[in-house]
């Protein structure tokens, strides 16, 4: 007998299917209850120096911490949640940890979903993306319709892997298509042609298209797509188009300020509103993927720096702004940076406190720790071989917790068959000598070298500690722009930075420490750089 397949059991199947995957909030809904959020930058983002695709790292660790970062722990993401924010957006760079054949290796796609897993299992909204496969035009995604049709289908391959391996996880993940995607010309905000906005259209249209064939979650899943460079400017943020009609889709843009005063920042944050009303947010919800309160162009500035007055009262203006707008925000990096995120604690605690007050009304239910400098803090330990444009970098930030009276503690062995000499430098606009006011142990020594085996009388072998003190004048440099301490023929096993008269080191935060190196995000060490996107001491700078 035939068996007839009739319109009730056909309901009845599709009922069931439709069971099987849960029912997504809108958009709209997810942006909302997302926040303030907060980017895990330079961590699993990071790329390595001179190398491409296809290329193996002698460990995921070795890539996780490649830019300067620690390692990163659910504690670090207990106390972002405890600080009151919701959503973590995790920057994730792809594309050499992928074989020829475009396949992503399973250490890093399993590190990946530990990462995730930490956010979402302190309750919190996790963004992940396809980041420095994008960049300058010299990686393998960027904005022309001509590389696009080469690459769609290694493209469509990479979310097919990172889609199917976060299919079951609920409407706390979301997918952002790719980030800071430029054209041929490496152009800023908008590009040579409209190629490059057809280019952009192209590949947001077959992120959607690739993330919700791979069906269970992914079908409602809410997806964030990137207008042109993440531009802020109304061109680009008016050519981006809705690649689907289905109420989860959300748009991003990023935008870094260029303050002066209260009244400046005012103006910048209501023009940057007013773009998006007009040219995004009557389509789909937005997101401020990234802001801060520095930016680095055409000079480096940070606002919290120079006019930490100006910082706050812009960030508590943005925040209230965007939340009555509906407009989310994430914060690149700062607030917990580098040494700090390992304890953990808030290195610009009243920064992340403005943030969540801003948004809720009050911090009065939120932990902001910070670190306890008077029980000394390991900036370093390890063994690192000190040569000229090879040192250590301690933040100044450390520097100035403790204040004036600053103790360096430094412990070394001597491996040398010329010279030995440890050399201390400050950091501004490249590394310089610290013309004077420095003590060895309480001798003070002639300009920036010191000797130890001169000084002690010790030979190539031997270990040492020391402690290193500045005047009111050498202060004043490290507490504004690091110390930075090279040299040749010794090796530094520590360096502790404490009070004076601190016994006992209870707080240990380690630092990966740059050469002040500016590299390409192909991770090339770039000597002249023109125009496009940078890495410096582990901070992305933009030349345009």
């Amino acid at each position: 007998m035939k068996k007839r397949f009739t319109p009730i059991l056909g309901l009845l199947l599709m009922l069931c299917v439709q069971s099987q995957a849960q029912s997504f909030e809108s958009a709209t809904d997810a942006v909302k209850n997302m926040g303030v959020g907060w980017n895990l930058g330079n961590t699993l983002d990071a790329v390595k120096e001179g190398v491409a695709e296809g290329w193996t790292w002698d460990s995921i660790e070795d890539h996780e911490k490649n830019w300067g970062q620690p390692v990163t722990t659910p504690e670090l993401m207990k106390m972002m949640k405890e600080a009151g924010f919701g959503a973590i957006r995790v920057p994730v760079t792809w594309y050499q940890e992928m074989d020829s054949e475009g396949k992503v290796n399973d250490a890093w796609m399993n590190r990946v979903k530990e990462v995730v897993d930490y956010v979402i299992d302190n309750d919190m909204y996790c963004i992940i993306n396809v980041h420095h496969d994008t960049g300058d035009g010299t990686q393998w995604l960027h904005a022309s319709t001509t590389t696009y049709d080469k690459v769609k289908d290694k493209y469509e391959y990479l979310w097919k892997q990172i889609a199917e391996k976060f299919k079951d996880y609920d409407q706390r993940l979301l997918f952002e298509s790719y980030n800071e995607m430029l054209d041929d010309n490496n152009r800023w905000n908008e590009p040579v042609s409209d190629d490059g906005y057809k280019a952009i259209n192209s590949y947001a249209k077959l992120f959607v298209t690739t993330v919700r064939n791979t069906g269970g979650n992914n079908a409602e899943r809410n997806l964030v797509v990137n207008d042109y460079s993440a531009s802020s400017v109304p061109n680009a943020m008016k050519a981006l188009e809705l690649p689907e009609e289905s109420g989860h889709i959300i748009f991003q843009l990023h935008s870094y300020p260029n303050w002066q005063t209260k009244s400046n920042a005012k103006n910048e944050i209501d023009n940057l509103i007013s773009n998006i009303k007009s040219n995004l947010l009557d389509r789909a919800p937005v997101i401020i993927g990234e802001y801060a309160t520095f930016t680095t162009w055409p000079s480096t500035i940070d606002y919290y720096d120079k006019d930490k007055e100006v910082a706050l009262y812009a960030m508590d203006y943005l925040i209230k702004e965007t939340k009555k707008e509906g407009i989310g925000t994430f914060y690149w990096m700062g607030l917990s940076d580098r040494i700090y995120r390992s304890e953990p604690a808030f290195n610009q605690a009243d920064l992340a406190e403005t943030l969540i007050k801003a948004y809720y009304g009050s911090s009065d239910n939120y932990k902001f720790p910070t670190h306890d400098s008077s029980k000394g803090t390991v900036a370093f330990e390890g063994e690192k071989t000190l040569e000229w444009g090879v040192g250590i970098t301690v933040p100044a930030s450390m520097l100035k917790e403790v204040g004036k009276q600053v103790e360096v503690e430094l412990s070394y062995k001597l491996d040398f068959t010329d010279y030995d000499d440890i050399q201390f430098m400050y950091n501004k606009g490249g590394w310089q000598k610290i013309p004077s006011g420095l003590s060895m142990d309480g001798q003070a020594f002639d300009g920036a070298d010191f000797g130890p085996s001169g000084a002690y009388g010790i030979s190539s072998g031997d270990s040492k500690t020391s402690v290193l003190t500045f005047d009111e004048s050498a202060f004043e440099l490290v507490a504004s722009n690091d110390l930075i301490i090279q040299g040749h023929g010794v090796i530094m096993t520590k360096v502790v930075v404490q009070s004076p008269g601190t016994s006992g080191i209870s707080n240990a935060i380690i630092d990966k420490n740059s050469d002040n190196a500016i590299f390409n995000l192909a991770g090339q060490r770039v000597a002249n750089p023109t125009k496009g996107i940078y890495i410096q001491n582990g901070k992305k700078i933009v030349m345009k």
